[in-house]
């Protein structure tokens, strides 16, 4: 039995990869602080990349080779920052105050992940006996 295929794990590894891919625009960001006229990107939230993928909802099961399989893979796409709060004069839009709040939610939902995944190991070990 694969660990990877149950829901609550395939989850989580969904939310590390967004927590990943929001990671790297959130940096992409900050190293464009100094560009004149760069406008922050952002990731939609994961509950709304859940909802899009339709995986924010039950899916059904395949339970025959003819039938629709139930799954979407869905990847997340940067898209513009809704609340700008302030403006250079060249026009940046960068507020490095606003980028270094979502690399710590980030960190925040990573290590929570992480913490998750590492109990729910644990509890498998100890149906199978193996503590």
């Amino acid at each position: 039995m694969d660990i990877g295929n149950l829901t609550l794990f395939s989850m989580l590894r969904r939310n590390l990869d967004y927590q990943a891919q929001r990671q790297q625009v959130i940096a992409e960001n900050i190293a464009n602080a100094d560009t004149p006229g760069y406008r922050p990107n952002d990731l939609p939230t994961f509950a709304q990349v859940l909802e899009d993928s339709g995986m924010g909802r039950l899916a059904p099961v395949q339970t025959n080779s003819r039938h629709l399989s139930g799954g979407v893979a869905g990847v997340a796409h940067a898209q513009g920052m809704d609340d700008i709060y302030e403006a250079s004069p060249s026009g940046n839009e960068v507020v490095l105050e606003q980028q270094l709040i979502a690399l710590n939610e980030i960190s925040a939902n990573h290590q929570l992940s992480l913490r998750l995944i590492e109990r729910h190991l644990g509890m498998v070990r100890t149906a199978l006996g193996n503590s």
